[in-house]
């Protein structure tokens, strides 16, 4: 392949063909730089659920499971869930928004991060002198910050799928 340049347009030759294909160089400048911009914007997205920034959350549907029945549709105060939420990386703790019913922050143990998601789990030991007590998972997707808490206790667990935002 030989390229020649002829005024202000720059044509590509095959060798040993006559042909040529007339290629602006401005525009596949401006490809790749679209490209790039493109990948840094995807990557920054990404960055936004990693654990170095703080998010905020929001709980969405709420299924109760017992021994005796499956119930969705639980309304999260009933169950002293916070409806809105945040995410405090730095001093592991989730915190319940200001206009909360629900008032208690709880910690996390522990942060991981499986592929596309990160993982943040702990446990709570739930109100005092009330057997409630429970075991819980929070996986947040990288890509689009939709979440699912997954608790358990005695007799009873929670799946909780809610949405994340950078805060």
């Amino acid at each position: 392949m030989k390229i020649k340049r002829n005024q202000d347009r720059t044509y590509l030759f095959h060798s040993g063909s006559s042909a040529k294909v007339n290629i602006l160089l401005p525009s596949i400048l401006l490809l790749l730089i679209a490209g790039c911009i493109l990948a840094v914007a995807v990557d920054a997205a990404a960055g936004d659920f990693d654990g170095s920034r703080p998010l905020s959350g929001t709980t969405g549907n709420i299924i109760e499971i017992n021994p005796y029945k499956i119930t969705s549709g639980i309304d999260a105060d009933t169950i002293g869930i916070p409806k809105h939420f945040s995410i405090d990386f730095k001093t592991k703790t989730l915190r319940p928004a200001e206009n909360s019913l629900i008032r208690k922050t709880i910690t996390f143990h522990s942060l991981v991060h499986i592929d596309n998601t990160l993982v943040l789990q702990g446990v709570d030991k739930g109100v005092d002198g009330v057997d409630d007590g429970l075991a819980w998972s929070l996986a947040i997707s990288k890509q689009d910050g939709k979440a699912v808490l997954s608790a358990s206790g005695d007799k009873v667990a929670y799946v909780v799928f809610g949405v994340c935002a950078p805060h």
